[in-house]
């Protein structure tokens, strides 16, 4: 199945969020890059955390400078942030966040944590092995399940608000391997590159 960078992303996101979303995304695809997140924090102030990655699930040191520097004078010229604020542009981690449809399928049988938008059964949060996907949907096998109760619980990928890889040996065994098979150049490694912005003016009520 081919790579597409504009598959649709499940999680939830401010207004402003998706608004800066909307920015990087056409800037990370034209550099081949797929947006995995965006998010605002107010640590050290106020910080935009931009996850990317490219058809592999990669996203080099180089990788991060090459986005940032394409990236920079486009936020410059839509000002989304009223503040000064720190510019984080990373990789998505081996723990990484789960955002699009292919990013269940590719990890079943690893460990993840989701929780819902809306409970379904009352439940909102879910720690478990992921059994299956589909385009559309997600299959949780929860270990802790009570007795005479089914394990395996379908959630709906447009009802999941945050979702991440538990970091587990079989994950992290997962990640060496592929390392091993797909060597980065050497002073290549995955990092995060960290850059600062200086607008004016306070940063919209909608942060939290």
């Amino acid at each position: 199945m081919p790579f597409d960078l504009k598959e649709k992303r499940y999680i939830k996101q401010t207004g402003l969020e998706a608004r800066i979303a909307a920015i990087v995304e056409p800037v990370a695809n034209d550099l081949g890059y797929s947006l995995v997140r965006v998010k605002l924090t107010q640590e050290n102030g106020t910080t935009l955390q931009i996850m990317a990655e490219d058809e592999h699930g990669r996203f080099t040191i180089a990788d991060c400078e090459r986005l940032s520097k394409d990236l920079s004078p486009v936020l410059d010229v839509e000002d989304p942030i009223d503040r000064e604020y720190h510019l984080e542009v990373s990789s998505p981690g081996i723990d990484r966040p789960l955002v699009r449809a292919r990013d269940y399928k590719a990890f079943i049988g690893h460990e993840a944590k989701l929780e819902l938008s809306d409970p379904i059964e009352g439940r909102k949060r879910f720690r478990g092995e992921i059994k299956a996907a589909t385009d559309d949907s997600v299959t949780i096998h929860l270990p802790d399940a009570p007795k005479d109760t089914d394990p395996d619980h379908v959630l709906p990928l447009a009802n999941i608000a945050e979702a991440k890889l538990v970091m587990t040996d079989k994950l992290l065994n997962m990640a060496q391997a592929d390392q091993e098979e797909n060597p980065i150049d050497e002073g290549d490694d995955v990092e995060t590159l960290e850059l600062d912005s200086t607008p004016e003016e306070d940063i919209p009520e909608e942060i939290d």
